[in-house]
């Protein structure tokens, strides 16, 4: 986290180059935290048992092409563990470290789908419909979780009428719930094992959301 903050101070090569041992340490503990977390949350989803360190990593340097911020690195450093890994469609468990600073930033957890394919995220809107219930006493029984809000629609999306008992999932175009930690939790000793613990609180609305991405790949094939 030292390193992050520094990095954000200083997001250019010639820090990077002069700091790069720094970096190398970082980036061994990131490592060996990723493994353990990806195995504590093979104890309670097997999805996760057959995935690799790259499968769920991600590299510090950013892709600038289509970005305004042209700083060559991220400052944040996050680990998504998900069936068949971090590029599919699937809804998974990510933990998010950053340092906060101006515009934002802190460190959170997440379980969901972020993003969607606009044919996965008909998908979850159909179970929904179906399961409303279902979905909404998996969200209430991960506790100390939330959902995010923040893409919501201010509208039913089109082909779904008004007025279901769960429009405010339906108006939903990231499906996730999320809770943010703090220095003090990363510090505390037993970092994945209590990670995955508060994950396996939304293991069930994983498996909801997955059950909808496996549909929707089926009648998209």
């Amino acid at each position: 986290m030292d390193f992050l903050a520094d990095l954000r101070e200083n997001n250019n090569k010639p820090w990077f180059d002069s700091n790069k041992e720094r970096y190398k340490e970082a980036l061994a503990v990131y490592n060996s935290f990723a493994e353990e977390f990806i195995a504590a949350i093979a104890r309670f989803d097997s999805d996760a048992a057959v995935l690799s360190l790259k499968d769920c990593t991600y590299r510090i340097y950013r892709d600038q092409r289509f970005s305004k911020d042209k700083g060559p690195y991220k400052h944040a450093l996050g680990v998504y563990v998900c069936r068949g890994g971090k590029k599919t469609e699937y809804a998974g468990y990510y933990i998010h470290f950053e340092p906060p600073g101006e515009g934002g930033g802190g460190c959170f957890m997440s379980c969901g789908i972020y993003m969607p394919a606009p044919f996965v995220l008909r998908s979850v809107r159909e179970e929904i419909l179906d399961n409303g219930k279902e979905i909404d006493k998996a969200i209430k029984n991960a506790r100390g979780f939330r959902l995010n809000t923040d893409n919501r629609l201010k509208r039913n999306p089109v082909g779904f009428p008004e007025g279901h008992e769960f429009d405010h999932y339906l108006r939903q175009r990231d499906f996730f719930i999320e809770k943010p930690f703090d220095s003090e939790y990363i510090t505390a000793p037993g970092l994945a094992e209590r990670a995955a613990e508060d994950f396996r609180k939304t293991y069930p609305l994983a498996c909801i959301l997955n059950r909808a991405v496996e549909y929707a790949y089926e009648e998209n094939v």
